[in-house]
């Protein structure tokens, strides 16, 4: 995929700390200077608005998008007609691309684009960088054999977040 701004991945198998370190890594990126934007891959059925509220009215009582807007942030829900899965590329187009530096992704594992593998032992899961191309990094809890691919620790958001600096200067 082709992308006009960053797009970096973080790719793994449920329960491995995606969030976890998503959450320590934002911070630390952001010390650096750079703007980012998150998309969160989920499969499950969510709602961002509560009953009673307004827009989840409007919502339901027919409206295809609704987008709540105030001094501070909005956000625009869309209703589909029918169950689709999400396009990565899409998404990202849906972004104010002009206002952020790197769009980091959290899901979409099997889409062609840049990720960090992210793997924790005692999960025992396979791992995805030897039939995935678009891995450039693999941040674990163990010694593993990566060949060239470079090895982070996942326990040291740091040193993840300097790898993606050096990542990102090579853009």
């Amino acid at each position: 995929m082709c992308f006009t701004k960053p797009v970096l991945g973080f790719a793994a198998y449920s329960g491995t700390g995606k969030t976890t370190l998503l959450v320590k890594l934002l911070p630390l990126l952001k010390a650096y200077g750079l703007r980012i934007a998150m998309i969160k891959q989920t499969h499950h059925d969510f709602e961002i608005d509560k009953p009673g509220k307004d827009s989840f009215e409007l919502r339901k009582a027919g409206a295809d998008q609704v987008m709540l807007a105030s001094d501070r942030r909005c956000a625009v829900i869309t209703e589909y007609q029918r169950a689709k899965e999400p396009v990565l590329v899409e998404l990202i187009n849906r972004l104010e691309l002009d206002a952020i530096d790197l769009v980091m992704v959290e899901g979409f594992k099997h889409a062609h684009f840049a990720k960090i593998e992210l793997h924790r032992s005692a999960l025992a899961s396979r791992l995805l960088f030897p039939k995935d191309d678009s891995v450039i990094a693999l941040a674990s809890d163990e010694q593993l054999d990566t060949g060239n691919l470079p090895l982070l620790d996942i326990n040291a958001p740091e040193q993840v977040a300097e790898f993606i600096k050096q990542w990102l200067d090579t853009c």
